[in-house]
């Protein structure tokens, strides 16, 4: 039970931080790069909503269902932000304090960082190498499609680095490297040609900060993860 109680009190604190932290980066990095692929979005629209508006269209309303909903700009769409990033940090926060905590054995900062840096290989980097984040508007794949590439490619990546890190036979590291490659190697599911009205420079842009806001995330994630659990570990024994 104490070790129970160290890995949940140490992921939600860290995943607390590290949440409220990642939205203010959010908030000055992509924010306002999703904002602005929304104006583009909504102006590459608007012809067709004019059409779907005409008297000699009315009839085709019914079958048009009603937009999903979305929260409100301002308080409600930030607050949204928040506490998806919170809820995001811990869950990944538990993971690393399972991990410290099945390794029986005291976790420096330094061991914490090299843990978090291996969490953007598995879940971003290499999954991003074939499916890079997206802005709204841009044409995408089949959703289930890359929904079950991107969960191969950060489990094959997950065993790839394992073998490589925890076993020193040459076979372990050939079989490492080829699950690392593997999903590469059959390619991600590809988009269909349709002409975008995002700017390609706002979409490289985009990349680029989501990325480095990632690795932000887990950097600090595997910091804080680890003195969280070394601190409540030594409190509860």
């Amino acid at each position: 039970m104490p070790v129970f109680r160290s890995i949940v009190f140490s992921a939600a604190l860290a995943g607390l931080i590290v949440g409220v932290v990642i939205s203010i980066a959010q908030f000055v990095g992509t924010v306002p790069l999703i904002q602005q692929s929304e104006v583009y979005e909504r102006r590459a629209a608007a012809p067709a909503t004019q059409d779907h508006a005409s008297p000699a269209n009315d009839q085709d309303k019914a079958h048009h269902p009603e937009s999903a909903w979305e929260p409100e700009e301002g308080f409600q769409r930030n607050a949204f932000t928040v506490g998806a990033n919170i809820l995001t940090a811990i869950g990944f926060a538990l993971l690393l304090t399972g991990v410290y905590a099945i390794r029986g054995r005291h976790v420096t900062w330094r061991e914490g960082l090299l843990w978090g840096l291996a969490g953007f290989v598995v879940f971003t980097a290499a999954p991003g190498l074939g499916l890079p984040p997206e802005l709204p508007g841009m044409p995408v794949a089949d959703l289930t499609a890359r929904q079950i590439w991107w969960i191969a490619t950060a489990a094959a990546t997950a065993g790839g680095l394992c073998l490589l890190a925890l076993s020193p036979a040459a076979w372990s590291a050939v079989l490492g490297l080829a699950l690392i490659a593997l999903p590469h190697l059959i390619g991600a599911p590809l988009a269909p040609e349709s002409h975008s009205a995002v700017p390609a420079a706002l979409s490289h842009r985009f990349i680029v900060v989501v990325t480095l806001t990632s690795l932000l995330f887990w950097a600090l994630l595997g910091v804080a993860t680890s003195l969280a659990f070394e601190r409540i570990s030594r409190s509860q024994s």
